[in-house]
């Protein structure tokens, strides 16, 4: 059973969320590896790329290298936005679903399910759930993660109907 079609509450953890020690790169190149997804994800990429907005979190959209439509970034390294991305492998995990995962845990946003994964660094993958492709936003530099969810979440929702990716 996918315990990502259950609805859950918006994460006490994402309302205080995470302000991670880190800092800023001093390397304003941000990079990406492109994802490669069907043609029918693609499309749908390419829709959510029109729909993302200018700014999030008070950064300004400053898309990584190589560009693409599939990729999206503001404020250097600080957000990237990759779309049509594999699926989680803790997606599938009963441990992350029960909340037994220190590491990882589910959660809701403004109307978009999301699975945060804290990566080795100390950094954050929210990677959406319930959405017919998957899209996931790297946030690195410290930041308290919920100004990026909220604003992502509109494009997201217009963009990348509700459901199960393939």
């Amino acid at each position: 059973m996918n315990s990502f079609r259950h609805r859950h509450a918006v994460l006490p953890a994402l309302a205080v969320l995470i302000t991670v020690a880190g800092c800023s790169s001093a390397d304003d190149d941000a990079s990406a590896a492109v994802p490669s997804p069907d043609a029918k994800v693609t499309e749908l990429c390419q829709n959510l790329d029109k729909a993302l907005p200018a700014t999030v979190d008070g950064e300004s959209r400053d898309d990584p290298e190589p560009a693409s439509a599939l990729t999206a970034g503001w404020g250097g390294e600080a957000i990237i936005l990759r779309c049509g991305v594999e699926r989680p492998p803790k997606m599938a995990d009963p441990k992350v679903a029960d909340g037994h995962d220190p590491d990882a845990m589910p959660g809701g946003v403004n109307g978009v399910d999301w699975l945060m994964e804290k990566q080795d660094d100390d950094t954050y993958r929210f990677t959406t759930a319930n959405r017919e492709a998957y899209v996931e936003i790297s946030v690195t530099d410290g930041r308290d993660s919920t100004g990026v969810l909220i604003d992502l979440a509109p494009g997201i929702k217009k963009a990348i109907p509700e459901g199960i990716a393939s």
